[in-house]
């Protein structure tokens, strides 16, 4: 990707933003040789393979009121999303749920040094009571039938799901049709060419004839 700290993949943010993104950078950077935030080969490239790849999340969705991100680790993409929208949907929203106590501790400190408004709940996925999200975000959480269990428990009515994949993404998304039915759209990444962003909606468990 050519220049894409001016980039950010596709959308435009002021100076305070890109000021707080790039102190979030050094916040993961810090954290990373205690609790593994990211892995030691990806450190290097942390701006273009998490932050700018988080970023491009936040900008094919809706900025629906509530913003949910499940597995949120070192705060990709839910914690950018945070501070994306602090300039770009101020009353929107978002909630980190992470199960890890040392990662949740590291988003929360995090937000609070960055002065970015979440909810982190320190909790597991499939426990937390449904969070009734109007978008619904993971990233290298888990495969697409285990992401559309989650989608059921928490996702609102009406609501979206917006998921980064890898190449084998259309894959995913034929094994996730033998027991689910949903409407999605593949939205071609803009930091890793062969990989999608899914947007899927209108979600409910498949009937077997």
């Amino acid at each position: 990707m050519t220049d894409s700290r001016v980039d950010l993949a596709s959308g435009s943010v002021s100076r305070e933003t890109f000021a707080r993104l790039q102190a979030f950078e050094s916040l993961v950077k810090r954290w990373t040789p205690a609790i593994n935030l990211v892995s030691k080969a990806s450190l290097p490239q942390l701006w273009d393979r998490h932050i700018v790849d988080s970023a491009q999340v936040f900008w094919i969705a809706p900025t629906g009121a509530h913003w949910v991100d499940l597995g949120s680790g070192g705060g990709f993409p839910g914690l950018v999303v945070a501070i994306l929208a602090v300039e770009h949907a101020p009353d929107m929203r978002v909630t980190l749920v992470e199960s890890d106590l040392r990662k949740a501790t590291f988003l929360r400190q995090a937000a609070q040094a960055l002065t970015v408004p979440v909810t982190v709940r320190t909790e597991r996925i499939d426990q937390v009571s449904p969070l009734l999200a109007d978008v619904l975000s993971a990233r290298a959480l888990a495969s697409l039938p285990d992401l559309l269990a989650y989608a059921e428990r928490h996702l609102k009515p009406g609501g979206l799901a917006v998921f980064p994949k890898g190449t084998k993404h259309a894959e995913e998304v034929a094994l996730a049709r033998k027991d689910w039915a949903f409407d999605h759209d593949s939205v071609q990444s803009l930091s890793e060419p062969e990989a999608a962003i899914l947007k899927i909606r209108n979600l409910h468990r498949a009937t077997n004839v």
